[in-house]
């Protein structure tokens, strides 16, 4: 256990029936297991919970404050899936076309039975880059992509899921703006971020950098030769880039549009994003899907071993559903995915909710960590 520490106090608003999720905050700040981190749940569209608390600096100098924003790893993908989507909804994608039909080099070496769902659904055979890059080479999003365009799928497309661990935005945010022109993140400021008010960032401007709460990196544990001997292409998707901890609190990570890996935001802007998926589509009069498209989302495109992984997984199309391994996920109608070292944002659609936690403290675990499984225990609970 880490040695108690003098906590900022939390702050923000809690319904009652949620006070479970405080306590909790309130816990794992004053044990120091928590050093800052904040927690969303929305139910209608309407914020039931919004609480902060903490550092955002290791040094124990700076709160952590309603307006903090931090690095949220792989919770970026739905981010970049929902903006996705959002050209499905607009009939400018086809989930059953070849991705091919938008982006013609991708075809290239066996690729040209790719659809468009096996990128959004981590099957596509295209799990990382081949050879490895290093993390600056990343940076530059169109030649990135087009190394990816021009590798071999590493097994047969369609077949199973293998976690496409950093690539996920670069693919996807080609697709998206070969069709519509516009990056990523710019179309994320402009179609999704900005129509719902939400601070959130797919390549995040200098005047934002002062407020971002630097994370800190999980302690190196060793691998377990039992996952390594279920995910057969573990070591071959986690070979590169290496040194990503190091370099996120870097300006050149913080500028980059990194759809699979460095979206800067907090607890209040994924909940409120994935808010249009909890609430039919729509949210406060900004419509972005139909409960038509929303139904894409929990199409089961895999369910099994994941070969990056090794964990039984279980992904529609752009969203993990639950499964054996997200054990803090209940099964029923809810779609989720996680970032490294813990954060979540899970949508109930049953319930009209979204749950989000980010921190800058992370941890250990695949889908989470004991933190992350105890707030959306509560948060899950409390929905009912």
């Amino acid at each position: 256990m880490p040695e108690p520490t003098t906590a900022a106090p939390t702050a923000g608003a809690c319904d009652e029936r949620f006070a479970r999720l405080r306590e909790l905050l309130t816990g794992y700040l004053d044990s120091g297991e928590e050093l800052g981190a904040a927690i969303a749940v929305t139910v209608d569209g309407e914020p039931v919970v919004d609480i902060w608390g903490g550092w955002a600096d290791t040094e124990r100098t700076t709160p952590w404050q309603r307006d903090t924003i931090t690095n949220v790893w792989s919770c970026t993908k739905t981010v970049t899936a929902l903006a996705a989507l959002v050209l499905v909804e607009r009939g400018l994608l086809d989930v059953d076309a070849p991705v091919s039909r938008y982006w013609p080099e991708f075809a290239a070496a066996g690729k040209e039975r790719v659809l468009v769902r096996h990128l959004l659904s981590h099957t596509s055979g295209v799990a990382a880059w081949n050879p490895p890059m290093t993390v600056p080479d990343m940076y530059d999003a169109p030649a990135a992509a087009a190394r990816l365009a021009a590798q071999e799928p590493w097994w047969e497309p369609g077949t199973a899921s293998g976690y496409h661990l950093i690539n996920y935005g670069h693919l996807v945010g080609e697709l998206i703006r070969r069709i519509d022109g516009r990056s990523l993140g710019q179309f994320v400021a402009e179609e999704i971020a900005g129509p719902l008010g939400a601070d959130f960032h797919i390549g995040l401007p200098d005047s934002e950098f002062d407020r971002v709460s630097n994370v800190v990196p999980p302690p190196q544990v060793p691998l377990d030769p039992a996952i390594v001997a279920a995910a057969p292409l573990l070591l071959r998707a986690f070979a590169g880039p290496a040194g990503l901890a190091e370099e996120c609190t870097t300006p050149e990570w913080r500028r980059a549009e990194i759809g699979g890996a460095n979206g800067h935001g907090n607890a209040r802007a994924l909940a409120r994003i994935q808010s249009v998926v909890a609430c039919g589509g729509e949210v406060d009069g900004v419509r972005l899907l139909s409960p038509r498209t929303i139904d894409l989302i929990f199409d089961t495109q895999s369910s099994g071993p994941d070969l990056v992984l090794g964990a039984p997984l279980r992904f529609g199309i752009g969203y993990g559903l639950p499964s054996p391994a997200a054990v803090h996920i209940p099964d029923r109608r809810v779609c989720f995915w996680g970032g490294w070292g813990g954060s979540l944002i899970a949508v109930d659609t049953e319930r009209r909710a979204t749950i989000s936690y980010v921190m800058n403290k992370m941890g250990t675990g695949l889908l989470g960590n004991e933190r992350t499984y105890a707030y959306a225990n509560a948060a899950f609970a409390a929905l009912g």
